[in-house]
């Protein structure tokens, strides 16, 4: 079924997008990799020291951040934590809040990562644009 709303050239603004965005992607998971860390362990640290306004985040919250369930997150987490890279801290205001902090070899890792990652980014500026759909 053809779409009479959506023009080629708007199909190729989708494409383009998705296609620059996976490559993005591709390069992430690889330069992640061989950190030693997975992509997702990448995004958990990065979700973490970017939590807006502080340098933790609470397990629920990291949870809507990478758009995974509650128990996967803490998955996630325990092998963070075996790696050395991240802590669970109860909360000194509510003990029964869990707040998930940087370690020093998390902060290094995540700050070599995000280094490399802001030189891609810079290095698509201008390619990597949010396609504009013409509505009929």
């Amino acid at each position: 079924m053809t779409s009479s709303k959506l023009s080629k050239a708007d199909f190729n603004a989708l494409s383009e997008f998705r296609y620059q965005m996976r490559r993005f992607e591709r390069f992430s998971e690889d330069v992640v990799q061989a950190h030693g860390i997975t992509p997702l362990q990448y995004l958990l640290l990065l979700h973490i020291k970017g939590y807006p306004e502080r340098d933790w985040a609470t397990v629920g919250e990291l949870a809507e951040r990478l758009q995974a369930k509650h128990h996967g997150v803490v998955a996630l987490i325990t092998r963070c934590e075996a790696m050395g890279l991240v802590e669970r801290r109860h909360s000194a205001i509510d003990r029964r809040r869990v707040e998930v902090h940087l370690l020093r070899q998390g902060e290094t890792i995540l700050a070599q990562l995000a280094e490399q990652h802001r030189v891609e980014l810079l290095s698509l500026a201008g390619v990597f644009t949010i396609p504009k759909i013409h509505h009929e």
